[in-house]
């Protein structure tokens, strides 16, 4: 089954409210942000589990070939033999977003919470009151230069270790609820959001159109390939090689990938379309369709090219032989 884009928002929209309980009332955008010092760091006990049954929006592996995930009640980490619930019952709140930063350290967006910062052993909470934008955090990234940049409902936060600097509407962003961040080769920083894609160069912000004039809108997933091209999900799934916009194919992305051997990886719901890394630079791309067992159901927000090979689909693991995918332990 062929999914529109309209369709795919729909879905989201749908998953998105009826994961939102308890909402947290925000505090009002600080101007001149000060960061709070944080004294007593939160120190829990991770909690081991056989299985994810919660829901799963982000999946990571880190340097250590540890396989992390971002569900609706917290952060767990998998080792090759179980399920750790690292956050425990006393981070039980919705991650939306997990980074693994150039230290080793970790960062954790969520809903109504701010983020959060692990370095292994404690946590730190960072929040409206100390400076952030907003306290629902989707996207995570660094920068080149080891800057944090945050993408939330109310704009984006640029965190350079001390304090946050935050960009809105009035800067010129064109949405404040940004959802997706990437860097591009020239060192500027792309924000996909629910309204328009915008670019930051580090003065300014400028409005992205294609050669017709037309702009990105509502961009939810956006990636860099192994040859900086930059491919992200809108109205369709686009690629932008440096000079050009090329559209892939009419339907959008809710997430797209990189695995190990440099393909791309995207999903709008139901099948995998695996576009093959020799031909990423192509005007069409070699693709492959993958079917899943979501064929006709929802969206894998979830998904990872693990380093082994397998492919992870919310918190189940499939090896895939160039053909279909088979469940794993």
């Amino acid at each position: 089954m062929k999914y529109t884009y309209v369709h795919t928002l729909f879905l989201m929209f749908v998953l998105l409210t009826s994961c939102r309980q308890n909402q947290t009332k925000e505090t009002k955008e600080t101007t001149n942000p000060i960061v709070k010092e944080i004294i007593n760091p939160i120190v829990i006990k991770p909690e081991i589990k056989d299985s994810i049954t919660s829901y799963v929006w982000d999946i990571k592996q880190d340097r250590n070939g540890n396989i992390w995930f971002a569900a609706s009640d917290g952060v767990y980490r998998y080792n090759g033999k179980s399920f750790i619930n690292i956050t425990g019952k006393l981070i039980s709140v919705y991650i939306f977003s997990i980074l693994e930063d150039s230290k080793g350290n970790f960062w954790f967006g969520t809903y109504g919470s701010g983020a959060y910062y692990y370095d292994g052993k404690s946590f730190q909470n960072f929040t409206t009151q100390d400076g952030l934008a907003h306290n629902s955090v989707r996207p995570i990234y660094e920068d080149k230069d080891g800057i944090i940049w945050l993408g939330t409902e109310g704009g984006v936060s640029r965190y350079d270790g001390k304090s946050f600097q935050n960009f809105t509407t009035s800067d010129g962003l064109t949405n404040n609820d940004v959802h997706a961040i990437v860097q591009d080769k020239m060192g500027r920083i792309w924000f996909g959001t629910r309204g328009d894609m915008t670019i930051y160069d580090g003065k300014t912000f400028t409005t992205l159109t294609d050669k017709d004039g037309k702009t990105f809108r509502n961009v939810w997933a956006m990636i860099k390939d192994k040859n900086d091209n930059i491919w992200f999900g809108a109205d369709a799934l686009w690629r932008y090689d440096g000079n050009a916009f090329t559209q892939i194919d009419q339907m959008g992305a809710g997430v797209i990938i990189n695995d190990k051997k440099g393909n791309v990886l995207t999903s709008i719901g139901g099948p995998i379309y695996r576009y093959d890394e020799q031909s990423l630079s192509d005007k069409k791309p070699d693709v492959t369709v993958i079917k899943t067992k979501y064929e006709g159901r929802s969206m894998p927000f979830g998904m990872l090219g693990a380093d082994d090979g397998s492919i992870w689909i919310r918190s189940a693991r499939y090896s895939y032989d160039g053909k279909t995918l088979t469940p794993s332990k």
